[in-house]
């Protein structure tokens, strides 16, 4: 029974669900301007869980053909028959579904209605339209990894205002500078099955200027959040000293790049990405809380 449930867990993308958890709560302690009341706080995170489950569960039954094929995601339940495809099916079905009721229900229907654009997006437009089609499937089909921030916004304030929509064009243009390296690391799984991944179908130049790109404007966006948030110098200081980090190693990894094929070291700027984008939330959340 155990390792059933593992596999179903498993078609969730429970790592994926980091993003919402780092994302979801420091927007709505900002939307309250200090500490949200904990109920929200968890009926929140439950609803957003279930949704990410149920678009990470759907993307693995529409993917489970070349999952199979590539090494990063051959032991996927999907890919390795631990659940079967009508299964997962139904299984992405009742979480959607599920976390729909549940947000209209306990939290209000601004979430739920951003809950389902987020599930529709990443399955029809990043999935189905976009995946195996262009080099800019991460750029466009990331927009579904940024709603968790306009949920928590829409359920602590019941509207969507400017400094949820900076947040969320922060993750927009950082999800393309933290995802180009992981591309090129694993290039030759997607290039077996035809995915065109900018690090699979493009110089490491090429990539490297784009992730640089793509991380110097992910630091300038999060400044907009000092003067249209009135942030302290908190955030103020995480923001410009995180995001030159980020910046610095994009630029290392750009140079090495440049000077040779095999010297860049793209997992680096992976890390990078994810400390940074922790640190940046964190700082969202002490932010106001310290100022109270």
């Amino acid at each position: 029974m155990f390792p059933r449930v593992r596999a179903y867990v498993a078609l969730t993308k429970p790592r994926v669900m980091e993003l919402l958890l780092v994302t979801t709560v420091p927007s709505m302690v900002l939307a309250h301007g200090g500490p949200p009341g904990v109920p929200l706080v968890v009926v929140t995170l439950i609803g957003g869980a279930a949704s990410s489950g149920s678009a990470s569960a759907f993307n693995m039954y529409l993917d489970r053909d070349m999952d199979a094929l590539m090494k990063r995601t051959s032991d996927r339940p999907l890919a390795t028959g631990q659940v079967a495809p009508r299964s997962g099916l139904v299984f992405a079905w009742s979480l959607a579904l599920f976390s729909t009721a549940w947000f209209c229900l306990l939290v209000n229907c601004l979430a739920a209605a951003l809950s389902v654009c987020a599930i529709l997006w990443y399955v029809v437009v990043y999935t189905m339209a976009l995946k195996r089609r262009t080099e800019q499937n991460i750029v466009w089909g990331g927009i579904a990894g940024c709603f968790p921030v306009v949920i928590g916004w829409a359920s602590e304030t019941g509207t969507v205002s400017w400094p949820a929509a900076i947040l969320f064009l922060v993750v927009f243009f950082w999800t393309p500078a933290h995802y180009w390296p992981l591309s090129v690391k694993y290039g030759e799984d997607y290039r077996r099955v035809g995915v065109p991944m900018l690090g699979a179908i493009r110089r490491i130049d090429h990539v490297a200027t784009r992730v640089t790109a793509y991380a110097a404007a992910t630091v300038a966006t999060s400044l907009l959040l000092v003067p249209v948030a009135r942030m302290g110098w908190i955030y103020a200081t995480v923001a410009a000293a995180g995001g030159g980090w980020f910046v610095w190693e994009a630029l290392r990894f750009q140079a090495a790049a440049r000077r040779s094929a095999g010297a860049p070291r793209p997992m680096r700027v992976f890390a990078a990405s994810n400390a940074y984008l922790a640190l940046l939330f964190a700082a969202v959340a002490l932010d106001p809380l310290l100022r109270t």
